[in-house]
């Protein structure tokens, strides 16, 4: 599902009301991993449906997290994302829109 995302700069709207964040999406795995950022954290797919894929992901020695990422089309997807970075939990519901190119 995250391969038929459209590619360019897509902004984050969180639903606690903090600040937009703007991502450059090439290929839709971006949005998978929002709390932890860097490469080489192990990936497992819980499921990968049509319009919707959730993913369990575990980066060693920063901590994990698991995302649902639904589809409403090419260019919007509500994100939900749970896990603990840095010791500290964290909880992550809002969308993303496509706005634009890199």
């Amino acid at each position: 599902m995250l391969g038929t995302l459209q590619p360019g700069s897509w902004t984050l709207r969180l639903r606690d009301g903090s600040a937009t964040q703007r991502i450059c999406v090439r290929n839709g795995r971006e949005l998978i991993q929002l709390r932890h950022r860097q490469p080489n954290c192990e990936r497992f797919v819980v499921q990968d449906e049509a319009r919707e894929v959730t993913v369990q992901y575990t980066c060693r020695g920063n901590g994990y997290g698991r995302t649902t990422i639904r589809h409403e089309s090419n260019a919007l997807v509500q994100i939900r994302s749970r896990g603990i970075e840095g010791g500290a939990p964290f909880s992550i519901d809002g969308e993303a829109r496509r706005t634009g190119s890199c």
